[in-house]
């Protein structure tokens, strides 16, 4: 690819006009019918990926297998710690922000030493919010970080496509503490390793957490030009 210099004499927008900030956390459980757009009919299909290899691989349930699903996660939540690394201390500050709003007063309104509720909650987690379908994202373990950077840029594309239909969604690394009974469950292979869920639904709009907002870095911050 070469790039002209000057660029265009129009601008042009981004091609979806949502830009979720906060997950949607729980869901009206009816089917989805025609708004859910397979991968294959999203633009997202088309996305660029590292030396074309398209390196995701999804997983969509729904029925009675995202009932099989949820449940034996559910289990294992109440038996074992998830196989998660915990976060560098240096970033473990920004998971408290959105902690507090969740279980606080904004969304649940649990008590902070009301443990049982906050362990129902967080296992909301493994029950994909109560969505109607839930989506597995998988990349082949023997890849490397230019692979996963391409399954993310697909992924954001194809929730982008869903916003643009009316339809929320809600990316969760939670599953991926799990990655045995999701591939037992669903019969994916073990040279799969499973990167994140997707709750995909309709808002609950009785829920007041689904408006929350968490506090985000200013660009300055996360951002360096470099001229000289």
């Amino acid at each position: 690819m070469t790039f002209d210099v000057h660029g265009p004499d129009s601008s042009m927008s981004l091609p979806f006009g949502q830009s979720p900030v906060f997950p949607m956390f729980l869901y009206e459980n009816e089917t989805l019918g025609t708004r859910f757009p397979g991968p294959g009919k999203s633009p997202a299909s088309q996305h660029p990926s590292n030396s074309n290899i398209q390196p995701w691989r999804l997983t969509i349930v729904h029925g009675k297998a995202l009932s099989r699903l949820t449940t034996a996660l559910v289990s294992a939540a109440y038996k074992e710690t998830p196989k998660i690394p915990p976060l560098p201390k240096k970033f473990a500050h920004y998971r408290s922000n959105p902690g507090a709003l969740v279980y606080g007063a904004p969304g649940y309104s649990l008590a902070h030493d009301d443990l049982e509720g906050r362990k129902r909650a967080v296992l909301k987690n493994y029950e994909f919010f109560d969505a109607p379908i839930g989506i597995v994202v998988c990349m082949d373990r023997s890849l490397g970080t230019a692979d996963s950077l391409s399954v993310g840029m697909f992924l954001q594309s194809f929730l982008l496509a869903l916003a643009e239909r009316g339809v929320q969604s809600c990316v969760e690394g939670s599953i991926a503490g799990y990655p045995e009974i999701v591939r037992r469950e669903l019969g994916i292979g073990e040279e799969m390793e499973v990167i994140c869920g997707v709750a995909v639904g309709w808002e609950d709009e009785g829920f007041r957490g689904n408006d929350l907002r968490t506090r985000r870095e200013e660009v300055d911050f996360t951002t360096r030009w470099v001229s000289e």
